[in-house]
């Protein structure tokens, strides 16, 4: 087997994951004066960012924005050139797929928890409504530690607000179940104030009176024009300009302390990373995949953070992309709506991507570009359908909910395996575990879309505090702990 030394010039780091955290983690790497060899496993870069076409129009097959309101994504995009290429949604309105038929979305809630009842009005039915009202009445629920969203919500203002809002907007970001999801990992803020209040909706009305205040401007969500999925691919270039080197195809092996005078006995610790056919020496790694994975790989070094991540369940979607001749066509108005599950639909989502990202539009004229979204954690008969299958109920849903009956000109099936970590109740507590066996390990660190968020952000995030923190500086993951990137939906009134 070929082994591999420490490059001259300086410290080598090892990231060991191709995705944006692993990317951004290079990149931050970089910044600091490191040498750095990125590894993927796979053929590709990007993780669960994907561009691809259809029908001549590119468009992205995985995550399609940015949240705009945290700095992390934006900044690194625009950090490696892609400033010019950010745009905000052409519209941001969406819609509920309810009660037999399309309603406007609610403002004024926290991830569909109200500050008042009449801000769910035309959603929830008059009983529904009046549950709500009770709230003020109720003594107080203790939260504790953590305690799962739906399960807090609906002891306060009843299961319709879960049903009906809240478990759509937390299915569209972590393809969950409201009713597993932890409160203080998915909706910090709530959870904050939830702890200090008697009343979940005077609670709320608190967090709008706050954002009110310090309201930001500009948009809360960012596209990038050609498809979210090319910047893994720009900051791939960008640390391959500045002397980075990125190796695909390369599934690590083992991950082992290296031993002798120049290994584990040095300052910072010596690493042995291998990949079939090479061993490669570094004097520290970033470990930026999948908790499966990073499970496997921690299980010589770090068994007790290896226990801990192998508990962590991933949900599974498919996303279909449906390719129409737009004439003739006539669509709701918005950028597209979502499905409660309680509806019994098969789509959880829909997108309206022309009319919500204008540079589809423009490029394509004559074009209407549309995709679903199918699969939340536990669904596995829908997504064990053939992808002709998906299509079907696509359209099916597609016309009932908004009577789109015409023949798609092409369609596209990308599915998503165990695409979404899933963050239930005691999350932040199990992650808390994970750092901290890991970070008795000289020279070794953790990021991605397991720990700290599922967004692009997040995952930025939590790669920049892993960075920082084999430099012994801990003020990026102290900030991550205190100040979680919230979910997608997570602002108030958004």
């Amino acid at each position: 087997m070929r082994e591999q030394d420490t490059p001259t010039g300086g410290r080598h780091v090892v990231v060991i994951g191709g995705g944006i955290a692993g990317l951004a983690a290079a990149h931050r790497l970089l910044d600091r004066g490191e040498r750095v060899t990125v590894v993927e496993a796979s053929d590709r870069l990007g993780g669960k960012l994907l561009t691809g076409e259809i029908a001549g129009a590119r468009v992205d097959l995985g995550a399609e924005s940015l949240l705009a309101r945290r700095p992390e994504a934006v900044g690194l995009a625009r950090e490696v050139g892609l400033a010019d290429r950010l745009r905000p949604p052409a519209t941001a309105t969406a819609s509920l797929w309810t009660r037999g038929a399309l309603r406007p979305m609610p403002k004024g809630h926290v991830m569909g928890v109200p500050g008042t009842a009449s801000a769910l009005t035309g959603v929830l039915s008059d009983e529904g409504l009046r549950r709500i009202e009770r709230d003020a009445e109720l003594p107080r629920t203790e939260v504790g530690d953590d305690v799962a969203v739906g399960e807090f919500v609906a002891a306060r203002l009843g299961r319709e607000v879960v049903d009906r809002l809240v478990e759509p907007l937390l299915g569209g970001v972590y393809a969950g179940d409201a009713y597993r999801i932890s409160l203080r990992s998915a909706v910090p803020q709530l959870f904050e104030a939830a702890r200090t209040h008697d009343s979940l909706t005077e609670a709320v009305r608190e967090i709008q009176a706050k954002a009110a205040g310090q309201r930001q401007t500009g948009p809360v969500f960012m596209g990038i024009e050609g498809g979210v999925g090319r910047l893994p691919l720009a900051v791939a270039e960008s640390v391959r300009a500045r002397g980075a080197e990125i190796v695909t195809g390369a599934a690590v092996t083992e991950l082992r302390r290296a031993i002798g005078a120049a290994g584990a006995g040095s300052p910072a610790g010596r690493w042995r990373v291998v990949t079939p056919g090479r061993v490669r020496h570094a004097d520290a790694v970033v470990l930026a995949v999948p908790a499966p994975a990073a499970a496997a790989l921690l299980r010589a070094e770090a068994p007790a953070a290896a226990a801990e991540l192998a508990t962590v369940e991933y949900a599974s979607m498919a996303l279909v992309t449906l390719a129409y001749r737009s004439a003739g066509i006539t669509l709701p108005e918005g950028s597209g709506f979502l499905v409660p599950p309680v509806d019994g639909h098969t789509i959880k989502a829909a997108t309206f991507a022309s009319r919500k990202w204008g540079w589809i539009a423009e490029e394509n004229p004559g074009l209407l570009v549309l995709r679903t979204s199918v699969g939340r954690h536990g669904e596995t008969e829908v997504l064990g359908k053939e992808d002709a299958d998906l299509v079907e109920v696509s359209r099916h849903d597609l016309r009932e909910a908004t009577g789109l009956a015409a023949v798609p000109v092409a369609t596209r099936v990308t599915r998503w395996h165990e695409g979404l970590p899933q963050y239930p109740v005691g999350h932040h507590a199990r992650v808390a575990r994970v750092r901290e066996h890991v970070g008795a390990l000289p020279g070794l660190a953790v990021c991605g879309a397991a720990y700290d968020g599922v967004g692009v952000p997040a995952c930025v995030a939590s790669a920049y505090a892993a960075v920082d923190q084999l430099g012994g500086d801990r003020a990026g993951l102290d900030a991550l702990i205190t100040n979680p990137v919230r979910s997608l939906h997570g602002g108030a009134g958004e």
